[in-house]
């Protein structure tokens, strides 16, 4: 064989290898994934078990309700001031405390479960305090994993840790039942806590390029830095809008689904099962090529049309559970709102990482993790408003709304439907790039 024909064989091979995702050829972001891959899992079962734990002892679904408002009270208070120091303190520290700080309080909880002297309120106090420390963690993990990549590779990166949350919340709900079933109502906290202490052993042997911090400033000055950053930023305003809206409209859906399973389709808890795992796998195949891909042109484009797509999809399953009563209809349509918020929003978590500055982060990536954290609270919007119209309208009026923004303000802004160009335009200026050590070999 000529030396050309094996050259040509060469290249046919590396043609069928299937590639590496762009983020992952970073040696200290694969460890890092790997690491969070550990605690979202342990995050998932312990919600599981929390809920579960919290039914056998009461079975109004009032109190259910309560876990959820007990996690997210303290975030929703104490995000903004996580942002501040994340960006004061060394972020890798910061979440190594967190960490500790949430597995210890799973670890007691597993215990109170074990010796059978658990009450409601101990699960409710217990969500609280891990709530209060996640408002820490959550900013402090947003501001450290982009110093791991070259700000070339965030969509990467973003979509990367995005699976992580779609992929356990497919696995986690199978794997903490089979342990209640097998080892009893105690074995998701203990297995939770493993799973955070995997993390911290982790982010000890992080390398970080210190970031430089603006010394001398109050707590309560770098808070309003902060804030009047993102009110003087259009693009943020609008972005963070966007996620406010799914989260509080377009998200609710899930607090109303045992009512759709049960009352509307007549399908049951399996039924709710399936609707709810075909969003996940929706969500987690876009996530997947998001990552594969890394970036794509007319970036604007796609995010305020994910977004529309969104709103338009929950509205139409909402409303076709009503008018047609078809499960596989159902499962179609969250399935592709899986896949349609998943672009979007990463899309949206990556535009805002790589339009940052440095000093910032943490505290704009807080804010932004704030409107996550008020999820629970449109559950219960939605649940007053499904009160009065019906379930059906309810989610599909909040669904339309989470549409009609993106049409709105977002669409009519310049900057953020030629976003593209604008971070191409910034990339010398903001870029992030990863020490020489976090490199892949050969990167």
């Amino acid at each position: 064989m000529s030396a050309t024909e094996i050259a040509d064989t060469s290249k046919r091979r590396i043609l069928r290898r299937p590639s590496m995702p762009p983020a992952f050829r970073y040696a200290q972001y694969r460890n890092y994934w790997f690491g969070m891959l550990a605690a979202v899992g342990g995050f998932q079962v312990n919600s599981f078990g929390q809920l579960w734990l919290v039914h056998t002892l009461d079975d109004s679904f009032v109190v259910l309700g309560y876990v959820g408002l007990a996690n997210a009270v303290p975030a929703i208070v104490l995000n903004l001031v996580g942002g501040v120091v994340a960006d004061r303190f060394d972020q890798r520290r910061l979440i190594m405390i967190a960490q500790i700080g949430t597995a210890s309080l799973v670890f007691l909880l597993g215990l109170l479960a074990v010796t059978g002297v658990v009450e409601v309120w101990h699960v409710l106090v217990i969500a609280f305090f891990a709530g209060a420390i996640n408002a820490f963690n959550t900013p402090a993990q947003m501001a450290l994993y982009p110093h791991l990549v070259d700000r070339k590779v965030l969509m990467s990166a973003v979509a990367l840790n995005s699976s992580i949350w779609q992929g356990t919340r497919i696995i986690a709900p199978a794997v903490a039942g089979g342990l209640i079933w097998l080892l009893g109502t105690s074995s998701p906290f203990f297995l939770a806590g493993i799973g955070n202490i995997i993390f911290v052993l982790v982010v000890m042997r992080l390398n970080i390029a210190k970031t430089e911090r603006a010394p001398g400033k109050k707590a309560f000055g770098d808070l309003l830095e902060g804030i009047r950053y993102i009110k003087g930023n259009p693009i943020f305003r609008i972005l963070i809008g966007m996620t406010f809206f799914n989260s509080f409209f377009g998200m609710a859906y899930v607090t109303l689904m045992p009512v759709f399973a049960d009352d509307i389709l007549g399908v049951g808890s399996g039924g709710q099962g399936l609707m709810m795992s075909t969003g996940g796998v929706g969500a987690l195949i876009a996530t997947i090529y998001l990552a594969a891909k890394g970036n794509f042109k007319n970036r604007g484009f796609v995010l305020v049309g994910g977004a529309v797509m969104t709103g338009l999809f929950i509205a139409a399953f909402a409303l076709s559970t009503d008018w047609v009563g078809s499960l596989p209809l159902a499962m179609a349509l969250l399935f592709l709102f899986g896949m349609s918020t998943s672009v979007y929003m990463i899309s949206i978590m990556s535009s805002l990482q790589m339009l940052v500055p440095n000093h910032l982060r943490g505290r704009v990536m807080g804010f932004y993790g704030m409107t996550w954290s008020i999820m629970p609270l449109g559950g219960l919007y939605a649940g007053v408003i499904a009160s009065l119209i019906g379930a059906p309208w309810a989610i599909a009026i909040g669904g339309l709304l989470v549409s009609a923004f993106a049409i709105g303000p977002a669409l009519l802004n310049g900057n953020v439907r030629n976003i593209g160009t604008i971070l191409a335009r910034q990339s010398d200026a903001v870029a992030a790039p990863a020490p020489q050590s976090s490199r892949a070999a050969g990167d």
